[in-house]
């Protein structure tokens, strides 16, 4: 027993390690079929990209060794740091970065490229997580509040907004990478988690819905319906001076949603803009211009049918019709060449580790390594949700790797680091029980 406890493996959830490496695998085959040459078929040919993915997948292997070996307290004492250092990284690479697809957001090293803005979703769970988890024992040893209090406290959510949107601007507005900046967003589920009052999350909602609706519909229409709805509540809810109060903030909150759409649409860049076209429908989508992409990706998932046209049969993927099969559109090629059946069982699987991810998150002693959890899941979910559905049309455009699929060694690494970082936590809860 006692050697057990000495063993590299020892505690290590071996459902959630089986899973990963499983998806890895997957993805390996479809980015070798999403690439493939009958002139080029060695496995581990560098110059092309499957040959390329099998160095990163074995680095990551080695990472996520490394990272198990390391003692978890390491995680809690440097959690700052890494978030510190990670900042200061993606403020530099637009200044001595390297530019890729027009983007500067990549540090070169010869041939290899890294993108920090990938590692800056651990380095913000950690950071998170360290901070919230703080906060939880000086509330416990004064108060002995429930963890479900601490978040309640406007301070400490203002707090926990500033670290997620520090770096979601600094992505955002020197690197302009939106994709990356927006699945900061996706921690605020672990803030619900944490005692976030649902009522930021319904706000947050409505925006959306309507910055949506001011899209389609005129404003002036838009804000008289909403002041006839602002009147029915008059009418039917208790007439008090805080409930009139309440109703005419929320009017004109909504208001200034509508009015501020058409501002932040009208500053959008040009592609940003046509990519919200595209999703909702306004106006002539031009298939061969703004429209080919996701109209090339609905065309390669429909083909594959139930079962798919074989293994390194798909015509839309050999023949290169859909954009970036390999990164952010490898789900086209699952759909063509697996069909219904294989993209059923990819989702089944991203599921599968996401809701694996949150029960292993409940079973924690710490608050530190249940809230670090939280956000491993917010973060996958986030990036299946609209990589898929961006894939079928339902989402716009914003280029996110599919977790552990989509070809590129900082996602993959990012993801790796991200995952058995919260293996090793979890495993070192039977140490804690001891």
């Amino acid at each position: 027993m006692r050697r057990q406890e000495h063993s590299l493996f020892y505690g290590i959830d071996k459902i959630t390690v089986l899973t990963y490496t499983l998806l890895v695998f997957m993805g390996w085959l479809n980015i070798y079929a999403a690439v493939y040459n009958e002139e080029h078929q060695n496995i581990f040919d560098t110059s092309q990209k499957y040959g390329m993915q099998l160095v990163w997948i074995g680095s990551a292997f080695f990472i996520a060794t490394f990272i198990l070996i390391i003692d978890a307290g390491f995680y809690t004492i440097f959690a700052y740091f890494f978030y510190v250092f990670l900042l200061i990284a993606c403020i530099a690479v637009p200044y001595v970065g390297r530019s890729i697809k027009g983007s500067k957001s990549w540090f070169g090293f010869g041939s290899f490229g890294v993108q920090p803005a990938e590692f800056m979703k651990f380095a913000t769970n950690l950071a998170l997580a360290k901070y919230l988890s703080n906060v939880n024992i000086e509330v416990e040893t004064s108060r002995r509040n429930k963890i479900s209090d601490l978040i309640k406290n406007y301070k400490n959510t203002i707090i926990a907004v500033v670290i997620l949107g520090l770096p979601l601007l600094i992505i955002k507005v020197l690197q302009d990478e939106t994709g990356l900046a927006l699945v900061l967003i996706a921690f605020i589920i672990t803030l619900y988690r944490e005692g976030l009052s649902v009522n930021f999350l319904i706000f947050g909602l409505l925006s959306a819905l309507l910055f949506v609706l001011s899209l389609v519909i005129e404003s002036q229409t838009l804000i008289i319906v909403l002041g006839i709805i602002s009147a029915l509540a008059f009418l039917f809810i208790k007439r008090s001076r805080k409930n009139m109060i309440i109703v005419a903030i929320v009017f004109a909150a909504a208001s200034g949603v509508v009015l501020g759409t058409n501002y932040v649409y009208n500053h959008l860049e040009d592609h940003q803009r046509v990519r919200i076209d595209v999703l909702l429908g306004r106006g002539t989508v031009n298939l061969k211009k703004e429209g080919y992409n996701v109209n090339q990706a609905k065309i390669a998932i429909g083909s594959g049918g139930f079962w798919g046209k074989g293994y390194l049969q798909g015509t839309q993927t050999k023949y290169d019709f859909v954009p970036e099969q390999d990164t952010d559109f490898i789900f086209c090629t699952v759909g063509e060449e697996w069909g219904f059946v294989g993209t059923t069982v990819v989702i089944i699987l991203e599921l599968f580790l996401i809701i694996r991810i949150i029960f292993m998150a409940e079973r924690q002693r710490s608050p530190f390594s249940r809230i670090y959890g939280y956000g491993v899941a917010s973060v996958l979910f986030f990036h299946v949700a609209v990589n898929i559905g961006m894939t079928i049309g339902l989402m716009p455009v914003i280029g996110i790797p599919l977790p552990f699929f989509s070809y590129g060694g900082s996602s993959l690494w990012s993801f790796t680091i991200l995952l058995f970082i919260f293996i090793k936590l979890d495993a070192n809860r039977l140490v804690i029980l001891r």
